[in-house]
């Protein structure tokens, strides 16, 4: 599937009456995101400063999915300061009462979707080796992309956590043509 297919694919989800609409978080909605973290296990939990923060200065790589009012869904990432064709997920928050219907993979197809994406030919995670839900949803989006899926050790158990956390691989999706026609 091309990278304008899954665009078009991504519209089209946006389009079905699941009511989840998507949009650029605000400084409100830093501790509802915090909570909604919280909920999402094996997800690392930041301060509430820290999310609010996320809301307020990366407001344009990041995004809210919402129902009925409520946060149901968040992608947080940002355009690595020495690679302006790189995005970097931070996370991808899914509520339980929204898992099972793509939602992951919609909110990484809004976001590529952004004008500040618009440039972005790779996008960059980091993903513990026991997070099958983190491996599935950003090989899927590998798979139906056709973009080149690349892993290897980056921050280290014993170097970067000092025993404390699980190594984080550095995950990298490499896209033939602009990212921005993966939405």
């Amino acid at each position: 599937m091309s990278l304008t297919q899954i665009k078009l694919k991504h519209r089209a989800a946006d389009r079905a009456n699941d009511g989840i609409t998507f949009r650029r978080p605000t400084a409100e909605d830093g501790a509802a995101i915090w909570r909604l973290i919280a909920e999402c296990d094996p997800l690392d939990e930041n301060s509430m400063y820290c999310n609010l923060l996320q809301c307020d200065h990366f407001a344009d790589t990041c995004v809210v999915a919402e129902r009925d009012g409520e946060i149901v869904g968040w992608v947080s990432a940002y355009l690595l300061p020495d690679a302006p064709d790189s995005v970097f997920v931070w996370q991808v928050a899914v509520s339980p009462s929204a898992q099972g219907a793509g939602l992951g993979k919609r909110l990484l197809g809004a976001l590529l979707a952004r004008d500040a994406c618009a440039g972005v030919r790779h996008l960059k995670t980091t993903i513990t080796s026991d997070n099958d839900a983190s491996w599935a949803l950003f090989s899927s989006l590998a798979r139906r992309s056709g973009a080149k899926m690349e892993r290897e050790p980056y921050y280290r158990r014993d170097a970067h956590f000092d025993g404390e956390h699980a190594t984080e691989h550095m995950v990298t999706l490499r896209f033939e043509e602009r990212a921005r026609s993966a939405a």
